[in-house]
């Protein structure tokens, strides 16, 4: 416990040092782009997953909660190979942003791109997970099945 909390006081207190750190241990999901480790939050740079009230349609123009789906992709991929290690490569509000793998070195930002239950995000990502988007999109994934409003467009944000 001493650990964690030296670490988050370390991450709270230095931005410069959040972004050079490694974080490691049993994730817990907050939603489809952000993780909890340690009492960290780490938002997956360069995705943006469906929020949480998300909803979206499937192929067959049918409704469905996608921002809990993809919540709920995530947990059952990262439940597969524990622990999960984040490298922070900065801040956002009050996260760390980074790169994440599980234990057996799978990528988590490309994994959930690749697989429809998040986009790529270029104005972050500088098209780091197009390939992956361009494979969900032909597989028609998860999200890439039916129609979806970006998940930047669900939080009245600005998208470019």
């Amino acid at each position: 416990m001493i650990k964690a909390t030296a670490l988050t006081l370390t991450l709270v207190l230095s931005p410069a040092l959040a972004a050079a750190a490694d974080i490691t241990g049993r994730a817990s999901v907050i939603d489809g782009d952000t993780i909890e480790i340690n009492g960290v939050r780490i938002r997956f740079e360069g995705i943006d997953a469906p929020e949480s009230r998300q909803i979206c349609e499937n192929a067959a123009g049918k409704a469905y909660r996608c921002g809990q789906a993809s919540a709920k992709a995530l947990e059952a991929f990262l439940a597969k190979s524990r622990p999960t290690t984040c490298t922070a490569t900065g801040t956002s509000y009050d996260r760390i942003v980074g790169y994440c793998e599980r234990a057996d070195g799978a990528d988590v930002n490309a994994w959930m791109v690749r697989n429809g239950y998040a986009i790529d995000w270029p104005k972050y990502s500088g098209g780091r997970y197009a390939p992956e988007q361009e494979e969900a999109q032909a597989a028609r994934a998860g999200i890439w099945a039916g129609a979806f409003d970006p998940p930047c467009v669900m939080r009245g944000a600005r998208c470019d």
